[in-house]
């Protein structure tokens, strides 16, 4: 941090001053914009016809008529707008099409001696002047260039320095009064209907001001103003609707074995289902045991919110999936509920419990001796409600309270669907129920508590399996296995409606050090059991004789499922998210990974179909986006929030929760700058398209820009842009590399002169023309329609412009991805809508080519690859695209 100062008086006294300094500057530019604009209607409306409007074929201003005033369109013909109720100018166009409905608008371009010109723009575009860049693709120019007048201003009058005080607070009085009230003649704006307050905090609205000069959204009742390019005859004009461009998701990175169970099956198929997020995977390995992973996944998508358990039914193709409760964008609560579904047709079959579960699905079973006729359901309420229900008709025959613990496993007696186990925190529970003669409700379940008589009683039993002999085994947090067996008394009441049938420990055997997550029950007979703390694998004989056993490596985490595949191959979960493959002679390989914790850091790229994540884990990993594989990953011993790689793809550069940010080969892996700018989180890291700056993005409000050597190994300090009031959000670069468009915390939108010494350019309107190489700030004219109604300014997370420039992806906080066509200037614009994931979507990014969408779930730690489909290749939008502005959003649940 540059300058010195007192304990804590330094940098405090001088952001003070800087913002003091630029409030006095920009009320200065907005009296004297204003002033000019006021009395150049003035003039327009004395000496010009209120309904003539000048011939497009002419080149300058009627003979009759003085030129328009500076940055106006030469199509528009203002009306002036008393100056006793308004102190801004009003844009009317009385014959021309522009949008209905137009409001006062802002004030005009800040810019003091600055003023909107017909000159050539900064950055490469043009102006209104007809020379230069034709502007943004897609979108139609000026059909004359507006001229210029030399009107006096209002502070350059005659009026004495004692008098401008006073002058000065009344214009700023009625200036506010104007934001909040919105007051104005509707006979001034032609019989128009006046436009309602901007609304309170919360709200978001935008509409049309100064038509051609720029547009006015609202969030949390903040104007935010923003210049539309020159080359935009009319807003209107642009096209409208959901874009042709639609997303498919093709690969989901990731495995829920962090923090559930029932998580890992094999189904008749062959397939491997598991679930992460709102999505529950089928995947189809590839290659031998212990080999690279390959295959290819389906995927169902039916569930409205995170998935938390499975079973499969006897049949070996039907699977249940029990949901968690949540709510929706609007605060509607989405009820917890279990899917029956098909798993080769990925149909939904019934649905189960919709309204009669709490909090969400625990553990579910189904029935084996029937041929899973019933399902049982543990939920998540405070009793943990024990039900069981009708597979085919979706009725529920039976409930009861099972306990105020915790229940972690449910199943059914395979020998016999009237009985009934549940484990979880100190206790085994074993349950006889009549199912009340197929009548809904009639059924009766009651229970017998586990004795554990003389062994201890371990703090959790996570899970148990029936053997064949009808004995039973269950793991626990002591790292023991018991044999739980059925005592004489109730063997001779066999069969449903035994309600005497209770179990005793009759073996136990220590197996593991610390707790048992799983066990299962191999084809041969034999049982295999995993461990948490020592990672081992251990197959064990009648007797409980060990047989064979292997040791999980480290960096996997601890067993958390098995389940068994062809021949001798199984398939392992674990508890840091992955999934592997293998068998205990020959080992085991990873064929998924993720992600454990909060995902945020998201880069592409820039010339392979690879992408780089890190998070809260403090884990940078590379992903390769077509073998679908974990290419590298390393420790960054500290939060990984934001990366970008160099335009060469050599480095990478990642920012840290810490103010820290490290450039690494992407070969080596090895770390060639570690360096420290403040000691708050950085938002985003950005290389300009040039790879000569690297711009950096704090939460103490600051942009560090750093000069970059050719191949990306070097940096030096080149300077700071200082000028936001809070932590920065998003950057991007213009296409020549001299420029920096940036958005805050406080929803601002800066524009940076880095090439001239990191100047912040006060007059925001010569950079409406300017052409960036990418599109990630979440504000501006380009991508302004992708903000909800109602919204509070931090629902969007992310958003990414397509580099053929066609389509915008958003990531919201309502779990969701968006796909809007580009440029999307449009209020409430529609677009498609693709839910997936379980938390709020923290990032997206387009690969090089476009062909697929990255997109990072938060909490859930789940990464999604789309592939785009109907992009057409690359290029700009074309002018008059094909496409239907009536169509409404479409919604793609794709199961």
């Amino acid at each position: 941090m540059d300058g010195a100062g007192g304990p804590g008086e330094g940098p405090a006294q001088e952001a003070l001053q800087s913002l003091s300094r630029r409030l006095q500057v920009q009320e200065k530019e907005m009296e004297l914009v204003k002033a000019a604009l006021a009395e150049a209607l003035r003039l327009l409306r004395l000496q010009a016809p209120p309904t003539s409007l000048q011939d497009p074929g002419t080149l300058g201003p009627p003979r009759d008529s003085p030129a328009a005033p500076p940055g106006l369109p030469p199509t528009c013909s203002p009306s002036l707008v008393s100056r006793g109720t308004q102190t801004e100018a009003e844009m009317e166009v009385e014959a021309s099409p522009g949008p209905p409905g137009l409001s006062n608008g802002p004030p005009a371009p800040p810019g003091g001696s600055e003023e909107p010109s017909g000159t050539q723009s900064e950055g490469g575009g043009s102006s209104s002047s007809g020379t230069g860049s034709p502007g943004p693709p897609g979108i139609l120019r000026l059909a004359q260039p507006p001229q210029r007048i030399d009107a006096p201003r209002r502070n350059s009058s005659s009026s004495s320095p004692s008098e401008r005080p006073r002058q000065k607070l009344s214009r700023k009085a009625a200036s506010s009064a104007n934001l909040l009230l919105r007051s104005g003649s509707t006979e001034s704006r032609g019989g128009k209907d006046s436009l309602s307050s901007p609304g309170g905090p919360g709200s978001r609205r935008s509409n049309y001001n100064l038509e051609g000069i720029s547009v006015k959204m609202f969030l949390r009742g903040r104007p935010i103003t923003m210049y539309i390019p020159s080359g935009i005859r009319s807003v209107e004009e642009l096209p409208s609707g959901p874009p042709p461009e639609t997303l498919s998701l093709d690969w989901v990175y990731g495995y829920r074995g962090r923090d559930s169970r029932s998580n890992l099956f094999v189904l008749r198929s062959g397939e491997v289902v598991y679930f992460i997020a709102c999505v529950v995977v089928l995947y189809r390995p590839g290659g031998g045991p212990g080999g690279p992973g390959g295959g290819g996944q389906r995927h169902y998508r039916g569930h409205t919110d995170c998935v938390r358990c499975l079973a499969v039914h006897p049949d070996g193709v039907r699977v249940a999936s029990g949901q968690t409760a949540g709510v929706d964008k609007d605060g509607k609560p989405l009820q917890p509920v279990v899917h029956v579904w098909d798993s080769e047709t990925l149909l939904k079959l019934q649905e189960i419990g919709l309204g009669a579960f709490e909090r969400g699905v625990g553990a579910l079973a189904f029935s084996v001796a029937d041929q899973g006729a019933f399902l049982c359901v543990v939920d998540d309420s405070n009793e943990h409600m024990l039900s069981v229900w009708d597979c085919s008709r979706g009725t529920k025959l039976a409930e009861i309270k099972s306990t105020n613990d915790s229940v972690l496993a449910v199943g059914f007696n395979p020998r016999d669907s009237s009985s009934i186990v549940t484990s979880g925190k100190s206790h085994v529970h074993f349950w006889n129920w009549n199912g009340g003669t197929g009548v809904p409700g009639n059924g009766m379940l009651t229970r017998k508590q586990g004795v554990f008589g003389k062994y201890k009683k371990p703090k959790f039993i996570s899970c148990f399996v029936f053997l064949p002999d009808g004995d039973i085994l269950t793991g626990d947090s002591e790292g023991n296995i018991l044999t739980w067996g059925r005592s004489l008394s109730d063997s001779r009441t066999p069969g449903r409606g035994g309600a005497k049938e209770t179990y005793g420990i009759v073996a136990q055997v220590h197996a593991h050090e610390g707790s048992i997550f799983a066990l299962c029950l191999r084809r041969d007979g034999t049982v295999l059991s995993g461990g948490g703390r020592d990672r081992r694998l251990v197959q064990w004989g009648p007797g409980l004789v060990a047989l064979q056993e292997a040791e999980i490596p480290e960096h996997f985490g601890a067993v958390r499922a098995i389940a068994e595949g062809p021949g001798s191959e199984l398939l392992v979960g674990t508890t840091k998210n992955a999934l592997l493959r293998g068998d205990l002679a020959q080992g085991f390989s990873p064929v998924i990974q993720g992600h454990t914790d909060e995902l945020w850091g998201l880069c592409t790229h820039p010339f392979q179909n690879r992408f780089l994540t890190c998070g809260h884990d403090r884990q940078l990993c590379l992903w390769d986006g077509e073998g679908h594989a974990l290419a590298w990953s390393i420790d960054l011993k500290e939060t990984g929030l934001c990366a970008d790689f160099h335009p060469s793809g050599a480095v990478v550069a990642v920012g840290l929760n810490t103010g820290r940010w490290l450039v690494l080969d992407t070969e080596t892996r090895e770390i060639v700058s570690d360096i420290t700018d403040g000691n708050e989180q950085l938002s985003v890291v950005r290389y300009s398209p040039d790879g000569l700056y690297l711009a950096i993005g704090s939460h103490d409000n600051m942009i560090y820009i750093y000069s970059v050597s050719s191949d990306g190994a070097k940096s030096s300090r080149f300077g700071r842009c200082v000028g936001h009031s809070s932590f920065i959000t998003h950057l991007d670069w213009s296409k020549d590399g001299n420029f920096i468009m940036s958005n805050s915390g406080d929803y601002e939108i800066l524009y940076w002169d880095v090439a001239g010494g990191c100047k912040l350019l006060r007059n925001r309107y010569e950079s409406r023309d300017r052409e960036w190489a990418t599109y990630t700030c979440v504000l501006g004219f380009h991508v302004y329609g992708v903000w909800p109604d109602g919204s509070d300014g931090t629902d969007i997370n992310s958003l990414c412009r397509s580099h053929n420039e066609r389509v915008v992806a958003v990531a919201d906080d309502f779990c969701k991805v968006h796909l809007f066509q580009y440029p999307c200037a449009h209020a409430k614009a529609p677009s498609l809508v693709y839910g997936g994931h379980g938390s709020h979507v923290t990032s997206v990014r387009f690969t090089h080519d476009d062909s697929h969408l990255i997109s990072l779930g938060g909490k859930d730690a789940s990464i999604f690859q789309w592939r785009v489909l109907g992009a057409g290749g690359t290029g700009p939008v074309p002018t008059t695209p094909s496409r239907t502005p009536s169509l409404s959003p479409a919604s793609s649940l794709d199961v």
